[in-house]
């Protein structure tokens, strides 16, 4: 006999003052409400109710009966109520991994707004391009950009990586200006590499087909923001994403080059590992980043013309712009460009 089921009906009886209406109310046959209140009563050694053709009455053990079981059953919603109010509500410690870049850009300045929508959440963030483990490393949540390949993780779109191709005055000051493709095998580039040791590569969009090139190069580093910095100081032309070297675009540091072929954009994901049913600090940090995503241009496909300065990364107020700087920083990449992993 399931004795928390007996209590339950029980009580529905009592309530109802009627083995019918409990029953309807309990989606039970009446028979089955009747054989429960008899096996209860048989359990106990004690009658708890007195039946007549017209009523049914509590007996002295009945109204004790009674009395404890709603205790017990109001304390077993409460109970169930403070546990699932607990399981809705994002709490405790989530660790996520996200590219330097994005996260001293893009996540960390606008982490005040996160932690004062979510108190409860200790979040622990990992910087770095490499691959993580998962499961090993005990990560919750991982942005990286490119096309998932491990099929355990799924994989929610926040965003798209606009890229550009581009060089220090300097630097063209020497070498001149490319003019088309070939020409960038008598220039010299900044390439960055990854953990593996190998360099990402040049690619350009070309008649709506991706094109890579394999561009000479003077240093490889392996941090993007070096990059960025080798660039600026003239080393050679980088491929580095749009919006970090949007400022230096508009202060006229750096110039975009061949903005006919412009590079291939990159789909921004949050990848997690598959589950029934996701944790709701996962969730909230996925709905939270999604929407930081969504409020920058640059992130979601449209450019720095529809920049308002409140929204993407927290940059420097640019000088005064000439009229061939703002042309040489424009640039504006569909959402349907083709995608290639990072």
């Amino acid at each position: 006999m399931d004795r928390f089921q007996a209590m339950q009906v029980f009580v529905r009886v009592v309530e109802a003052n009627s083995f019918t209406r409990a029953a309807d109310g309990l989606a039970l046959p009446r028979t089955t409400v009747t054989t429960i209140i008899q096996n209860l009563e048989r359990h106990l050694g004690v009658r708890l109710l007195n039946r007549t053709t017209r009523r049914i009455s509590l007996t002295p053990d009945g109204a004790a009966y009674y009395k404890h079981s709603t205790r017990i059953l109001a304390e077993v919603e409460e109970t169930e109520a403070c546990l699932q109010d607990a399981a809705s509500r994002p709490q405790g410690r989530l660790r996520v991994d996200v590219p330097p870049a994005i996260g001293n850009q893009i996540l960390i300045p606008s982490l005040r707004e996160f932690h004062t929508k979510y108190p409860d959440v200790e979040l622990v963030i990992g910087l770095s391009d490499r691959r993580v483990d998962l499961v090993q490393e005990a990560v919750d949540c991982v942005i990286r950009g490119g096309l998932l390949e491990d099929s355990s993780l799924v994989a929610r779109r926040i965003g798209i990586l606009q890229s550009v191709t581009c060089a220090s005055p300097s630097y063209l000051s020497r070498y001149g200006m490319p003019r088309d493709l070939e020409d960038l095998q008598r220039h010299q580039a900044v390439h960055y590499f990854w953990a593996s040791g190998r360099n990402c590569n040049w690619d350009f969009v070309v008649d709506g087909k991706e094109q890579q090139v394999d561009v000479p190069g003077v240093v490889s580093v392996n941090d993007w923001m070096a990059h960025l910095k080798c660039g600026v100081e003239g080393f050679g032309m980088i491929q580095t994403a749009r919006f970090m070297a949007l400022p230096h675009l508009l202060s006229g540091e750096l110039v975009e080059v061949l903005p006919q072929w412009r590079p291939s954009a990159v789909p921004i994901s949050l990848l997690y590992l598959q589950s029934r049913q996701l944790s709701p600090k996962v969730r909230a940090f996925s709905d939270w980043v999604a929407g930081l995503f969504a409020g920058c241009p640059l992130l979601n496909g449209g450019d720095e013309n529809d920049l308002d300065g409140s929204n993407c990364h927290r940059r420097p107020q640019a000088p005064e712009l000439t009229p061939q700087a703002v042309q040489a920083a424009r640039l504006n990449v569909p959402m349907d460009a083709p995608e290639f992993v990072m």
